[in-house]
């Protein structure tokens, strides 16, 4: 989830809302399966990062000419986005290795632990309060997480899901380093920063042998997957303008059904009765969190 959108002011409609969510969840799924396709052609891991924020400048950077101006990129806060950044990209690098390894709608359904790791971390380092109900409900969600990784390597590969696990770890850090970093920071300025860096991370594995000669498909793939995912970056930035996260939000779970959808028409993949059981445990579990965040938040006020 990005962070504070941008101030312009915008029309709000909760149905445009949820439709460029859901569009955003979509674009997630094909990057996926893109990073996945291309992992199975050879394609390293910071290869495919490379590739994937090098060419989300694109996107990125339309965005913030026809929106906030490039005058938004300046910040005083490098050390803050360099701590984003780096976590962000232990979350993308593991994501990224998980989706090679893992089948489409195992993956999709082992990352929605982001929001538990979210909830533990927002204790633990920002020392917010997390009532018994929020607690209860990420006991719950990791139950879902372990009907998943059950330990059976006929059904999953126990190092995939480690890895699904640490990209989920990894995107929850990332979120706790936006929420410090965005009291300050407009969203285009935190999304332009991590994109650099996911840049200059997979380009410096270049000299190491780290790279392989993508043949014209995979290249291709390869630049469909920056482009794809720059965009959708830019449309959960978008959905947040148009309408509150607590209405947004829980339509995140969607990316499953899309990439369930991708899985059975390019690899004949079927989700497992565990994988969907535990997938609607975890989703619930992070529906009621929000709920019960949103809650808190208007009480505050």
């Amino acid at each position: 989830m990005p962070a504070d959108a941008p101030s312009h002011a915008v029309q709000q409609s909760n149905g445009a809302g949820i439709a460029l969510r859901v569009a955003a969840m979509a674009c997630m799924a094909v990057l996926a399966a893109l990073v996945k396709a291309c992992a199975e052609r050879g394609a390293p891991v910071l290869e495919i990062v490379f590739f994937r924020n090098a060419f989300a400048f694109v996107p990125v950077l339309l965005y913030v000419s026809r929106t906030t101006g490039f005058s938004v990129l300046k910040t005083k806060r490098l050390g803050g986005h360099a701590t984003r950044a780096a976590v962000g990209l232990i979350g993308m690098v593991c994501g990224f290795t998980a989706v090679s390894m893992l089948p489409l709608t195992e993956s999709t359904a082992l990352s929605f632990a982001s929001p538990l790791f979210m909830t533990a971390l927002s204790a633990l380092i920002l020392k917010e309060v997390v009532g018994v109900h929020r607690w209860a409900a990420v006991a719950i969600g990791f139950v879902g997480v372990l009907i998943m990784v059950r330990p059976d390597p006929g059904h999953m590969a126990t190092l995939g899901a480690g890895f699904a696990l640490l990209g989920a770890l990894g995107a929850a850090g990332a979120m706790i380093a936006i929420r410090e970093i965005g009291r300050t920071e407009p969203g285009p300025t935190i999304v332009f920063y991590f994109t650099l860096a996911g840049m200059l991370l997979g380009l410096s594995s270049l000299p190491f042998g780290g790279w392989t000669i993508p043949d014209t498909t995979t290249l291709v793939m390869l630049v469909s997957a920056g482009l794809i995912g720059g965009t959708g970056q830019l449309l959960l930035t978008e959905a947040l303008r148009r309408a509150p996260v607590a209405v947004v939000a829980p339509f995140d779970y969607s990316q499953l059904i899309w990439a369930g959808i991708i899985g059975y028409l390019v690899w004949d993949e079927i989700p497992r009765a565990a994988t969907i059981a535990g997938a609607l445990v975890v989703a619930g579990s992070g529906v009621y969190i929000l709920f019960r965040e949103t809650r808190r938040l208007r009480r505050s006020v």
